[in-house]
């Protein structure tokens, strides 16, 4: 609806489980679906298939839903971050063993740390099940005794690129750690 006038409108589960954000009431969006009539009223009705943000992406928003919640139970609190080893004996790295962010680390690690012992936990870091293996693999050195610190690492991207570091299970996988956690993700500091 505007000021002027309003056209009822339905989404169906099927559509409604692919959205990544929550959608609220004023919230202005842009609706993508097809015009239909409702049978018993005889109205006019848009079956969505699809919910945009208006001026805000759809992810953006979400990330921004889900970091609000997580705050709201206290996962980003101050007291809740684990301090780091002054001289780290042994770092793990969950990243994509190709990558040139674990390039760039490995030679920064030899060159200023020659006897640092460095394990590195292959993962996919964009894309379709991505998110679940990188949480999975944090939550494996998280729980070894033997490490001192794990790096959580990726290059640069598009926020579609590197959302996978953004979803709900990643997060709980660090929040969860015994082990401390650098998240070394994008270019974007304090995210």
């Amino acid at each position: 609806k505007d000021a002027h006038a309003q056209v009822r409108a339905v989404m169906f589960r099927s559509s409604n489980r692919l959205l990544k954000f929550t959608p609220k009431d004023g919230l202005s969006v842009l609706v993508f679906g097809t015009l239909t009539v409702y049978g018993p009223r005889g109205e006019y009705q848009i079956t969505a298939e699809y919910l945009e943000p208006k001026g805000v992406g759809a992810l953006q928003l979400a990330f921004e839903q889900l970091k609000a919640r997580l705050e709201a139970e206290g996962l980003f609190d101050a007291a809740r971050k684990r301090p780091l080893p002054r001289l780290p004996r042994k770092i793990g790295i969950v990243t994509s063993p190709s990558g040139a962010a674990v390039r760039d680390m490995l030679n920064i690690f030899a060159r200023r740390c020659p006897g640092l012992a460095i394990l590195i936990h292959p993962v996919p870091v964009q894309g379709k099940g991505s998110a679940p293996e990188i949480a999975a693999a944090v939550a494996r050195l998280g729980a070894r005794r033997d490490l001192d610190v794990v790096i959580v690492a990726r290059g640069g991207g598009s926020l579609e690129d590197l959302w996978a570091f953004n979803e709900e299970a990643v997060a709980r996988a660090i929040a969860s750690s015994a082990v401390p956690v650098i998240s070394a993700v994008g270019h974007e500091t304090d995210v």
